[in-house]
């Protein structure tokens, strides 16, 4: 076998394969031989058909057997005997036959080589979150508003409160689509409303009746209502004060909290807060970690896996977004970029795990089900039916292979704690 390799690009390789035709030929002759002694034509007794017959019915189709199995064996051990790692399948083009040689040209990507560099260098900042009493009473708070109720007031309008109207909208003397409601709630300084229409409610009444224009942001959704202003009759048939329950054990109870009461339910408020910090936390630290792997090993990674992730994400976008049709399915050059990432940086962690001889032990993978199962009434039961199942522990196997890569770059790399707040850390916006 004559094996020669071409670069034809950064991770593109041209392998040529030559091979004498003669022994093909033979492994032809013994299979049509094999076939003869089992075929059934008319005419002719098993086992006693003329060989110049079989190779007329059988010839084609087991020569052609034959050249695909010597191909595909041919193509493998030319890859090994290359040492090239390919990333998908090849695109394989034969040449003519020349009487004396069979040969084919394989064109494929190769795995890029991952040689890990300054991975001590990458810096890590891990929030050190503190939860004051002030954020405790801010939960609560927010508690509080989800269980409120709204009491008619013979008052003006004034911020937080509710304000019930019925309203109509036109441009240039015109109605539009969305600009009519009747009893519609608006809760002044929820920005539910365009900034000129809550502007327009301030001050108002129960009885009142007013006109105001409206001005649409450039950005606006709706084209035709996009940097245009807008006219709008307003009536108003309530304003109405939020009343916020007491915090009391009638309170802990509507929240289902029905032994300890109110102590009982503030304690249960602070481990959420603790649990809901600290996944962010770690959420905010991998994504550190990941962008500080790519900037220091950029790699070029192999169309056949990036078209693979692609896909692979638009399939998780239909399955979040319930859709089925795949006619209906977000355009899949969407997750280009996505994937590109996706693709490199589970090369990267790949390597960490290989380099620094990472394992992963049946403790690490219970604490991440428990870590899953938490928020659970019956966590230990939904743990051991995790643990049981090879299926689901198969998949959550290279969540913790990852973690156990992320963990290896904060422990050795330049990573320092900063205190924050849990209101300015939670309320920050995404990097």
């Amino acid at each position: 076998m004559d094996v020669t390799v071409e670069s034809t690009g950064t991770l593109e390789r041209r392998m040529r394969v030559e091979l004498p035709l003669e022994p093909i030929e033979q492994q032809v002759d013994s299979r049509l031989k094999s076939v003869g002694r089992t075929a059934k034509i008319k005419g002719f007794r098993p086992g006693k058909v003329p060989a110049k017959v079989v190779r007329q019915r059988y010839g084609k189709q087991v020569r052609q057997e034959v050249l695909s199995e010597v191909l595909q064996k041919s193509y493998s051990d030319a890859v090994v005997q290359q040492k090239l790692n390919p990333a998908g399948g090849p695109q394989i083009e034969t040449e003519d036959d020349d009487g004396k040689t069979f040969a084919f040209t394989a064109t494929f990507e190769i795995m890029p080589e991952v040689v890990l560099k300054d991975l001590e260098k990458i810096k890590i900042e891990k929030p050190d979150v503190t939860i004051g009493d002030d954020d405790v009473a801010d939960m609560l708070n927010n508690l509080q508003k989800q269980k409120a109720s709204w009491e008619p007031v013979e008052r003006k309008a004034k911020d937080e409160d509710r304000v019930v109207i019925d309203f109509f909208g036109t441009l240039d003397g015109e109605a539009f689509a969305g600009g009519e409601a009747k009893e519609y709630p608006v809760v002044l300084g929820a920005g539910q409303m365009l900034p000129d229409f809550e502007k327009g409610l301030k001050g108002v009444k129960a009885g009142d009746e007013k006109t105001f224009k409206v001005k649409f942001p450039k950005e606006y959704h709706a084209e035709d209502l996009a940097g245009k202003k807008a006219d709008f009759e307003i009536t108003v048939h309530r304003v109405e004060a939020e009343i916020l329950p007491e915090l009391d054990d009638d309170f802990a109870e509507a929240f289902n909290v029905t032994e300890g009461g109110m102590e009982q339910f503030r304690k249960d408020v602070v481990e959420n807060m603790e649990r809901e910090a600290e996944s962010k936390v770690k959420a905010d630290v991998r994504e550190q970690v990941m962008q500080g792997l790519l900037d220091a090993n950029p790699l070029d990674i192999p169309n056949a896996l990036k078209h693979q992730e692609m896909h692979s994400l638009q399939r998780e976008a239909m399955e979040r977004m319930g859709i089925e049709d795949a006619e209906q399915a977000p355009p899949v050059d969407g997750f280009a970029d996505a994937a590109e990432k996706r693709v490199a940086l589970g090369l990267l962690l790949r390597q960490i795990i290989d380099d620094k001889g990472l394992k992963v032990d049946e403790a690490m993978m219970r604490a991440r089900v428990e870590e899953i199962c938490a928020g659970y009434e019956n966590a230990e039961d939904m743990v051991n039916m995790y643990m049981s199942n090879p299926q689901v522990m198969q998949q959550i196997e290279p969540m913790v292979v990852e973690q156990l890569a992320i963990d290896w770059v904060i422990e050795n790399g330049k990573s320092k704690d900063k205190k924050v707040s849990f209101k300015d850390f939670m309320n920050a916006p995404a990097s």
